[in-house]
């Protein structure tokens, strides 16, 4: 596994071009560096799970750590969930985390990847690389390293100019003309939900799937440990669902949060990606968009 981005201020153009280009850090790198980078929680649950993200960091966090709360570093407005917020609302939020153009940023959650991806990949779209601790809170307390409790530490504000790219996200139109001419769209939702085989959570969300997606189960690229597959396993995944790696993937999912992790893999491999923020809650209730119910075509097996 790649070291992973130094710390410090101006630590992004110290990471060599790997560095850079890995994703992902060791519970042993981030223990090393822990005093050069800010570190964010970004611990989330699906309702119903009986787990309360919040209460789980006061019980114990990685020492120094903030949340990052995907339902509050959102955009308010929208009627979709946890959207990407607007430019500016990112910025002030984060700048209060302690954060500025100059920070190493490390995101790690409580287990294996599921939402914190989420929150890399919104620093990506903001123009900041970010670091995912591998393996979340769960490789950091089996490495025998601390926690402590309580609440997050103030940090002193600091100033963040983002700089959106507005190509990392993409909205519904843009994922109809990628299954028009046939490029790859990955969905990262279970194969039940997938197949419309189980309803969806969300009330008036139809079930089944985009004509032309490719089920790429998100747990299916994660290990027992916690910890993002291997690339060879990666590629295998994405290439037993029909996804052609050469081309631009776009990832989709329920709300946008696990998209993330499919996102994140293809970045490990090289590829081209981008998440679709609506995914399914805005697709599934939009009468409008067409849905399928099944498995995938044959030719994506």
């Amino acid at each position: 596994q790649a070291p992973g981005a130094r710390g410090g201020s101006g630590a992004c153009a110290m990471m060599t071009e790997a560095d850079q280009r890995d994703p992902l850090v060791s519970a042993d790198w981030l223990a090393a560096h822990l005093s050069d980078v800010v570190v964010l929680d970004a611990s989330f649950h699906l309702p119903g799970t009986g787990r309360d993200a919040q209460a789980e960091f006061l019980a114990g966090h990685i020492p120094g750590a903030q949340r990052f709360d995907i339902d509050v570093v959102a955009d308010l407005s929208s009627p979709l969930p946890h959207t990407m917020p607007p430019p500016e609302r990112f910025a002030a939020l984060v700048g209060n985390m302690g954060i500025s153009n100059n920070t190493t940023v490390v995101i790690y959650e409580a287990g294996g990847p599921f939402s914190a991806p989420r929150a890399w990949w919104m620093f990506r779209a903001m123009g900041h690389p970010t670091k995912l601790l591998d393996g979340g809170l769960k490789a950091w307390r089996e490495a025998g390293l601390p926690v402590e409790t309580g609440p997050a530490k103030e940090r002193a504000g600091l100033t963040f100019v983002p700089a959106p790219d507005p190509s990392a996200f993409v909205d519904a139109d843009r994922i109809a003309e990628h299954l028009a001419t046939s490029a790859p769209v990955a969905d990262a939702r279970s194969t039940t939900r997938f197949e419309g085989a189980e309803p969806e959570p969300r009330a008036g969300v139809r079930p089944g799937h985009m004509p032309g997606a490719r089920n790429v189960p998100y747990a299916a690229l994660v290990g027992p440990d916690g910890k993002l597959k291997t690339d060879a396993e990666l590629t295998a995944a994405f290439q037993d669902a029909g996804v052609d790696l050469s081309e631009p993937v776009l990832t989709t999912c329920g709300s946008g949060v696990t998209a993330a992790v499919l996102s994140l893999a293809l970045t490990r491999l090289g590829a081209q990606t981008a998440v679709y923020d609506g995914s399914w809650t805005e697709w599934g209730s939009d009468p409008n968009r067409p849905v399928v119910t099944g498995g995938a075509p044959e030719s994506s097996r």
